[in-house]
């Protein structure tokens, strides 16, 4: 007993309970606790584990923070803050609403129950995400180097990013040129595909269009290059933050609300219109920054261009206002059941065509990064199947493929030829 309270006295660190009952009249109780592991000959092999163990995750944690620090060039590519006079008019927009914006009805990013089954899917799926071999692309440089003969002329150049030459203006949609859809340059969703068309060949632009924040949509890298040419951007509201945190000096940002526009020089007018969908570069859902879709409206020739959206109750309402349109750019991959509402897949995109009254569908937002759980080439097959029973006409071109909506027939499936490494 004498031992016992001496191994009692020397765990006073870990129980003073254990002290307070040998100290009193419970003997017999103390007596069935289990023997104690804290004794002298034990101590000095705990203490330099338990130090060797934080020294371990203290070097882990801080390599992450310095290789997340240099491959973010300072964590630039993050973003930026709204504050002042932005701030202040994004507080005043109606979809703004405890610090963060939001859909006009209420949508989940995550449908409820689906998480589990969704996470096993990304893990363990057995689809085709990566195409097996590179896949085709057209270099149109000379091509585009001529005005389209009827006006209105659309390059797919991978992703969401597209040229549009509409009635003498020359507008890029979400512009993408770097390796990784990323915050770091070193990890994350890399290119199936090199950009169709060297940014240095791009030519005369008198416009940029954003539609959200998310990486695949505003890369820094990319909105740099274009900066420093002094071209115009055209954005949702709250993105001029991260742009001029990256250097575009305020003189070429425009930031539209849903319903403002912007006149191009050309007469050109591009519209922000609604989209349903979220934003956040720091955290994917933060919501701090406006999305949107937009309307291209020219004299002769008019253009939707859907951004990242789900079936937006607005979308009948912008084909009253500027349809219809002679052509759609509309969102067709990277998309998940259990995503709830915020992409449309390739079924809600000829919806969606059909609501905004489009007579030529061009599908984007596939076949360059594995964002999503499908095969590669599954959302293009399912719009293929599904177009003629809608009446709908696809215009499918190869990317890099410069096409003329009104004057392009029906084009083959590009992606079921055979891939050559």
């Amino acid at each position: 007993m004498q031992r016992r309270s001496k191994d009692l006295r020397r765990c006073m660190h870990v129980s003073p309970l254990l002290l307070a009952l040998h100290d009193s009249s419970y003997p017999r109780l103390l007596a069935r606790l289990p023997k104690l592991a804290c004794y002298d000959s034990q101590m000095p092999t705990r203490r330099p584990r338990r130090k060797a163990v934080l020294l371990l995750l203290g070097g882990l944690l801080g390599s992450l923070f310095l290789f997340a620090f240099f491959t973010t060039e300072h964590f630039a590519a993050l973003g930026y803050k709204a504050h002042g006079e932005r701030l202040l008019r994004m507080q005043q927009n109606p979809n703004f609403k405890a610090g963060k914006f939001h859909n006009p009805q209420p949508r989940e990013t995550m449908v409820r129950g689906e998480q589990w089954q969704a996470t096993k899917e990304w893990f363990g799926g057995k689809q085709q995400r990566f195409p097996p071999a590179p896949l085709p692309v057209v270099n149109a440089t000379s091509e585009l180097a001529t005005p389209p003969k009827s006006g209105l002329r659309i390059t797919w150049l991978g992703h969401s990013t597209t040229l549009i030459e509409l009635d003498g203006a020359r507008i890029v949609t979400d512009p993408h040129w770097s390796l990784r859809a990323s915050p770091s340059m070193r990890v994350g969703p890399k290119r199936f595909h090199p950009p169709p068309l060297p940014l240095e060949s791009l030519g005369q632009v008198d416009a940029v269009v954003i539609s959200h924040d998310h990486y695949d949509h505003l890369d820094m890298t990319t909105v740099k290059r274009l900066g420093a040419r002094g071209v115009r951007f055209v954005v949702p509201l709250g993105i001029g933050a991260h742009l001029e945190g990256w250097g575009i000096p305020a003189s070429q940002i425009t930031e539209l609300s849903w319903w403002e526009s912007f006149t191009l020089p050309s007469g050109v007018r591009i519209v922000s219109t609604p989209g349903q969908h979220f934003s956040g570069r720091l955290f994917p859902d933060g919501n701090p920054v406006l999305w949107s879709s937009y309307s291209l409206l020219g004299p002769a020739h008019r253009v939707f261009f859907s951004g990242d959206t789900g079936l937006a109750p607005e979308l009948p309402s912008i084909g009253e206002k500027f349809g219809p349109f002679d052509v759609t750019l509309i969102e067709i991959g990277q998309y998940h059941r259990s995503w709830g509402s915020i992409h449309l897949g390739p079924h809600g995109a000829l919806t969606a065509h059909q609501q905004v009254r489009g007579k030529r569908l061009l599908p984007i937002h596939w076949a360059t990064f594995e964002l999503a759980m499908h095969a590669w080439n599954e959302p293009p097959e399912e719009l293929f199947a599904a177009a003629p029973a809608l009446g709908v006409s696809l215009l499918t071109p190869r990317l890099g493929q410069p096409v003329e909506p009104d004057q392009t027939p029906l084009l083959p499936p590009w992606w079921r030829e055979p891939l050559v490494h």
